[in-house]
C-alpha cells in the first residue's frame, strides 16, 4: 500500500536528526496536523501521512467506522493493513535519510488510536508519542511488546477533551490504566474542550516535544 505524505525538511540533515511522523483523524487529511510545523523544533524532519481510504465526507480515513454497531466500530482488517503500511513507510523513510536519531509519533483521533498500536508493538522504534483525543483499541493491541526495558524508553503525551462527543472521555482514560500496567512513562491531561486541540492543549503538546 502506497501512502502519500507531506514533508518539512530542516536546512541540515544528519544521521542524528530527529523525525516526527503525524497521523491525522477520520475525515481529515495530511494538512491538518502539518499545520503544527511552524512551532515544532526547526531541526526536525516532519512527515504527515495521508490515510489511504476515502470517507463519505471530504477527507480520508485509516479504516472504516461503523457508527451503528459499537461491536464493529473498528474495521480491524483495514486498521491492521494501515498499520503495516505506516510502519513500512516509517522504516523506509528513516533508511532513505540514513537516520539513527529519535523517531517520534503524533496522532489525532483515529491516527492516535494507530499511534498507540504502532508504539506498543514496536517500542524500539519510537521515543515520544503524542496521542490526542483517542483511546487504545484493544482489538489492535493483541500482540504488543512485553519487553519492559524497551517500553520504558517511550514517553507518551495523552490529551482529551472533557466534552468530547466523538470519543468519550472514559474511553480516553483507559490509556492511563494500560500504560501504568506496562510501566510506560506518560502524561495524561484533560482539557475543557470537545473533540479537538484547544490552545492550552496545543501549548502543552509543543512543550512536550521541545523537552
Amino acid at each position: 500500500m502506497d501512502l502519500q505524505y507531506l514533508v518539512r525538511e530542516p536546512e541540515t540533515i544528519t544521521p542524528d536528526s530527529k523525525i516526527l511522523f503525524m497521523l491525522h483523524g477520520y475525515g481529515s487529511n495530511e494538512e491538518d496536523l502539518f499545520s503544527f510545523v511552524p512551532t515544532l523544533p526547526h531541526d526536525w524532519i516532519v512527515v504527515s501521512f495521508t490515510a489511504p481510504l476515502s470517507t463519505d465526507f471530504e477527507g480520508f480515513s485509516w479504516y472504516d467506522i461503523n457508527f451503528n454497531n459499537p461491536e464493529e466500530f473498528v474495521d480491524v482488517k483495514q486498521a491492521k493493513e494501515s498499520l503495516n503500511a505506516i510502519l513500512e513507510h516509517i522504516v523506509h523513510i528513516r533508511e532513505q535519510y540514513g537516520l539513527k536519531g529519535d523517531t517520534h509519533l503524533c496522532g489525532f483521533s483515529q491516527g492516535g488510536i494507530l499511534s498507540y498500536a504502532l508504539a506498543l508493538k514496536n517500542p524500539q522504534l519510537f521515543s515520544k508519542v503524542a496521542c490526542l483525543s483517542c483511546y487504545p483499541e484493544e482489538k489492535l493491541l493483541t500482540d504488543i511488546s512485553k519487553d519492559r526495558k524497551q517500553l520504558q524508553h517511550l514517553r507518551f503525551f495523552i490529551s482529551h477533551g472533557t466534552d468530547d462527543a466523538i470519543i468519550p472521555m472514559e474511553w480516553g482514560r483507559k490509556a492511563a490504566d494500560l500504560l501504568y500496567e506496562l510501566s510506560c512513562y506518560f502524561t495524561f491531561r484533560e482539557y475543557m474542550s470537545g473533540h479537538g486541540v484547544n490552545q492550552k492543549n496545543y501549548m502543552d503538546l509543543m512543550d512536550f516535544f521541545a523537552k
